[in-house]
């Protein structure tokens, strides 16, 4: 059968090549996959269960159903700092990967180019992909603690530029833009006409008493920024499928008759789960948020006392992003040689972007107990310092 060629071109996840890969192997520890090892809260278990038994079975709006809109609106006023968000900015998505690909199908013509900062999530490339558009590459630097700057940016606009592409925290250096990084960069954005997709899903797991700054909160950019944002990673809901948009209507208006060729709604009663989830109780929130905090501790402070190991300390997300470039071998072939050797399982850089190349990916959303276990494996293969 003759496939498209845009299917032919998508590229393949580095993350999951690895995860198949670690199947053959007994005893694995994996700092893999960057999914919280934290059971979903309870009371929104308890408000899926409770929305079944009382008829949230059926479709509902494609644009999403009003308790989620409404808690949506109030927390991105709330906590993001965007005073202008109505239910009417909101579209809720099959988490924040399909509302990636809903923001890219809503304002890429084939042709159009997308400044995406690297090392980064590898799926943006194909999200971009899909939709004819080029993903333009601004490589960050460990020496800034990967941030991206604002000159950086500027430096590759071009004429076909629609958007720029920002994740902070970020996956997977864990880099965290400051306000003045993210003051900079709209300046940019407004200078040229450009549209920012914020991508926000680890907003609410950063350190060291740092604080979010969303660059929808900038009042100039309102017409500027579509916001992307899930429920995955700060409430532990990975399996739900829960994400949202936050943009401006008219643009909120087509994403949402878009969503009816790509899925309709939905599900209805993880929607009212979601919708607990920011108006219940949020103290699971802050504990998890604590328990991150120090397994990075603990994982940074491991992986700089192994012979050729250095990493710096991620301010936001559970990524530690550590520099193997001493020992002179791709990342892909030292990921597989550590797992075939003593079982660990961590991403290679490259899998990020060439950007990422001398780097390897560890995911610290695992116990403390395999995070040390980890370490000492790591020790007996490479020597300690």
């Amino acid at each position: 059968m003759k496939m498209s060629k845009s299917a032919l071109a998508m590229p393949t996840s580095g993350i999951r090549a690895m995860t198949v890969l670690a199947a053959k192997y007994d005893n694995v520890l994996s700092f893999g996959l960057g999914e919280p090892d934290f059971a979903t809260p309870q009371n929104v278990i308890d408000a899926a269960c409770d929305a079944l038994n009382h008829g949230y079975t059926k479709y509902v709006a494609n644009q999403g159903i009003k308790p989620l809109l409404s808690a949506i609106a109030q927390k991105m006023r709330d906590f993001n700092g965007m005073d202008f968000v109505t239910e009417d900015n909101v579209h809720i998505t099959f988490g924040a990967g399909q509302a990636l690909l809903l923001t890219m199908a809503t304002i890429l013509d084939p042709g159009d180019e997308v400044i995406i900062p690297t090392p980064c999530f590898p799926n943006y490339f194909g999200y971009v992909h899909m939709m004819g558009g080029t993903s333009v590459i601004v490589e960050t630097r460990e020496e800034n603690q990967f941030r991206v700057t604002a000159e950086d940016i500027k430096a590759k606009i071009t004429p076909k530029t629609k958007a720029i592409l920002i994740n902070s925290p970020c996956n997977p250096t864990g880099a965290v833009l400051t306000e003045a990084d993210i003051r900079e960069i709209a300046k940019v954005a407004l200078e040229h006409d450009l549209i920012v997709i914020s991508d926000e899903p680890y907003e609410a797991i950063i350190y060291d008493g740092q604080k979010s700054f969303s660059m929808g909160s900038i009042p100039e950019m309102k017409d500027h920024v579509i916001t992307v944002n899930s429920f995955s990673k700060s409430y532990a809901m990975t399996g739900w499928r829960i994400g949202y948009v936050v943009a401006p209507v008219e643009v909120r208006e087509r994403m949402t008759l878009l969503q009816e060729s790509m899925g309709s709604s939905v599900t209805a009663a993880c929607q009212m789960a979601a919708a607990e989830a920011l108006t219940g109780p949020q103290e699971s929130v802050e504990e998890m948020k604590r328990q991150y905090e120090r397994r990075r501790d603990i994982l940074v402070e491991g992986l700089n006392q192994v012979q050729g190991f250095s990493c710096i300390k991620p301010g936001g997300a559970f990524y530690a992003f550590a520099n193997v470039k001493s020992f002179g071998i791709p990342s892909q072939e030292l990921a597989v040689k550590i797992l075939d050797q003593v079982q660990v399982l961590a991403t290679p850089g490259s899998a990020f972007g060439d950007g990422g190349e001398g780097f390897l990916r560890f995911s610290y959303a695992s116990s403390e107990e395999a995070i040390r276990e980890g370490i000492e494996r790591l020790k007996k293969m490479f020597g300690e310092k």
